[in-house]
């Protein structure tokens, strides 16, 4: 298993150990003091699951009082998966970094509290798991444009199916009253 820090601090890129045999294959997709040791020692308390056809497009998400820390999975299809920092005064505020995550390549994609989360499907249907260090909150939501020239995220498709919430999402600037602070927390 090897945990791979990305260009933004938090980010964490984890490739397990798959074992393959004449009867399939066996990976174990969390292990606590596994991950603990890899640098995510932050504790999951709910699991979510979402399925999405090819070029839906979810995010950019976040919780606002409540953040999240998601570890994010697909179980089977292939997404491009984003996490944006989103804590004002961080050295890397409104920067990006993604990763291909698939039921093929079985990476997870590590994105702690204070940063935006999104993911676009590459596969015909995708299905995503991931875990979360607080409790969904529905009155606690916060979306950033998905397309805010201001993040300049590239993504690989065009056209994207949208949800109405996730096109009338404000941009960054919009919204820098609301955006937790680097260091709190």
């Amino acid at each position: 298993m090897r945990f791979l820090p990305l260009e933004l601090p938090g980010v964490v890129l984890v490739e397990p150990a798959v074992f393959h045999d004449p009867r399939g294959l066996f990976l174990e997709t969390y292990h606590q003091r596994k991950y603990h040791e890899g640098g995510i020692r932050e504790t999951f308390v709910q699991d979510n699951r979402s399925q999405s056809v090819r070029g839906t497009l979810r995010g950019l998400h976040a919780q606002r009082l409540h953040p999240q820390g998601k570890l994010v999975l697909a179980v089977s299809g292939e997404i491009f998966d984003v996490a944006v920092d989103v804590r004002r005064g961080s050295p890397t505020f409104g920067r990006w970094v993604s990763a291909i995550l698939s039921g093929e390549n079985f990476r997870q994609l590590y994105v702690p509290p204070g940063f935006v989360h999104g993911f676009c499907v590459l596969s015909e249907r995708a299905e995503v798991e991931y875990k979360v260090t607080d409790f969904y909150a529905p009155g606690d939501e916060m979306a950033v444009a998905w397309d805010d020239p201001e993040i300049g995220v590239d993504w690989p498709i065009r056209d994207p199916v949208v949800s109405d919430k996730d096109r009338a999402a404000p941009r960054l600037a919009d919204i820098l009253h609301l955006l937790p602070e680097y260091g709190n927390g």
